[in-house]
């Protein structure tokens, strides 16, 4: 029997990233005229209350964005996001996350990127960074491939995350084929995709994750950043 492929994954937003790409790229669409006031303080709003861990709809500032999205064509959306990336995310990117990505691939893991963002942030994200693969938050698309304004299907957060890791796992491996070696969040929300890695990493852990990584006795690492 062939033995099982180890796979890193790892969380984009508060672990590779110093900083949300969901309140960062509200910032970005209002200087650029995109989103209005309204939507962006709505989306600071939604910021504050994800970090304080109050209750909030996960779906709800990927809909206020794509709201003042849908009047753009998709090309033109594909290409804002991913220039938001290289404009935004690429200068917070923490100084330990390349190599670390690097150290995991030497050793023969897969590397997969899995986070809640926009999927045209993410597929950039895992190209800059040379990674395998990634999951993320889909735009649903009408029959003309215009974007609706809606997420299409659940937001790649939580449970959902770990379950579109699997998806992408036995889709692209085989099922029964892999496991995942190291698994690395900074959020409570990761807690699900990190009990079953082998070597989980708690990264910059706010503080609910840090009580429940330090509970399972998990690696914390407090990595620096680059801004």
């Amino acid at each position: 029997m062939s033995p099982k492929v180890p796979i890193a994954v790892f969380d984009l937003d508060g672990t590779l990233v110093n900083g949300q790409s969901g309140s960062l790229i509200s910032i970005y669409l209002l200087k650029h005229g995109v989103v209005d006031l309204p939507r962006a303080l709505r989306l600071a709003w939604w910021g504050a209350r994800y970090k304080l861990h109050l209750p909030q709809r996960q779906d709800e500032p990927r809909e206020v964005i794509l709201s003042a999205l849908n009047r753009s064509m998709p090309n033109d959306i594909r290409q804002l996001m991913r220039d938001f990336h290289d404009e935004v995310i690429v200068p917070r990117y923490r100084p330990e996350a390349l190599p670390e990505i690097w150290q995991r691939k030497q050793e023969g893991n897969v590397t997969l990127l899995a986070s809640a963002t926009f999927l045209e942030v993410a597929e950039r994200a895992a190209e800059y960074l040379g990674m395998d693969g990634y999951v993320a938050t889909e735009m649903e698309q009408d029959d003309t491939g215009a974007y609706t304004g809606l997420v299409e299907g659940e937001v790649t957060e939580g449970k959902e995350k770990l379950n579109a890791v699997v998806r992408w796992a036995d889709e692209h491996i085989g099922a029964g084929s892999w496991y995942i070696s190291h698994a690395y969040g900074d959020h409570i929300s990761d807690v699900s995709l990190l009990a079953i890695a082998r070597y989980p990493h708690a990264v910059c852990p706010s503080y609910l994750m840090k009580f429940a990584a330090t509970a399972r006795k998990w690696a914390i690492l407090n990595w620096g950043t680059s801004s």
